[in-house]
């Protein structure tokens, strides 16, 4: 997925907390090699070749899938996993750390808008994902809150009794911290550095700050705008959103970013039950409704 992991498991016996963290971190690899565009035989790659025929795919990633559509939706159509296209035609055709940070401009296509997901099936019953022709999946950060909520989970049914899995900032915490009375969580995207405090949930960052590079004269970031295709142009550097679980702050995220206005991202929040705030062109953090409750 592209990313950082950093895993804390609270047990009451030491020797038992590293065991856990030592199995959350091959259960993501796990999950890496499924879920990764990068690798030829991982399960989206599969799945992406199939050049619209059905795909038999693991429980676990036909659920990914499920919930990628069904974000689709919800975010009317801002969290968009159809843009992989777009994506690759920016110059994010690699893994991150393989991307030159600077080179000649990019004779680059014009992709238009991504097709969204009205035309992907899901067959329960068999457990086959079909894409219709054409059309290729980037899960990146869902798959990333995907997977701190799945890890999350399994390592409370296994035993621990506080955890956190922080996959490059879509995390979820649940359960006792290891210290003070909640999980602190420093955003570091914005220059002022807010601090929030959970109990339990999912927090998730969409940035433009981090993941960028140049052809030629143009700057160009991961974020795609579904709209058009392109690296999106918003007022935000980054939006931070606080929700029940990682995968659905991550998509919440997506759509608090592309947000024209405050009020735009104050009303997808709200559809989606999650709170969080904006980091503007200045580097400073702007709270939306709500998050004032969480603030430390």
């Amino acid at each position: 997925m592209g990313t950082d992991v950093h895993v804390i498991v609270v047990a009451e016996d030491e020797q038992v907390a590293h065991q856990l963290g030592r199995w959350a971190l091959e259960r993501l690899e796990q999950l890496e090699a499924r879920w990764s565009r990068f690798r030829p035989d991982s399960e989206l790659s599969r799945l992406n070749a199939a050049a619209g025929r059905p795909v038999v795919v693991a429980g676990i990633t036909f659920e990914l899938l499920r919930h990628a559509v069904l974000s689709w939706e919800r975010t009317a159509g801002a969290c968009d996993p159809t843009t992989a296209a777009s994506v690759a035609a920016s110059g994010y055709d690699r893994d991150f750390r393989s991307v030159e940070p600077d080179g000649p401009a990019l004779e680059r296509p014009d992709v238009g808008p991504s097709p969204g997901c009205a035309g992907i099936v899901l067959d329960p019953i068999v457990g086959s994902v079909t894409l219709p022709p054409g059309v290729t999946l980037d899960l990146g950060g869902l798959a990333k809150g995907f997977a701190a909520d799945v890890v999350a989970d399994e390592l409370g049914a296994a035993g621990a009794i506080g955890v956190c899995v922080n996959l490059g900032g879509d995390l979820r915490v649940i359960g006792t911290p290891p210290r003070d009375d909640a999980w602190i969580i420093e955003v570091e995207e914005a220059d002022d550095r807010p601090v929030l405090a959970l109990a339990e949930g999912g927090v998730a960052t969409t940035s433009r700050r981090r993941r960028t590079w140049r052809r030629g004269r143009t700057e160009y970031h991961h974020v795609i705008d579904p709209r058009t295709g392109a690296p999106a142009r918003v007022p935000w550097l980054a939006a931070t959103v606080i929700a029940g679980r990682a995968r659905d702050a991550e998509a919440l995220a997506k759509a608090a970013f592309l947000a024209p206005d405050v009020a735009a991202a104050n009303a997808a929040l709200r559809r989606g039950g999650a709170t969080g705030l904006l980091v503007g062109g200045d580097g400073t953090s702007l709270g939306l409704d709500g998050v004032d409750a969480f603030r430390r």
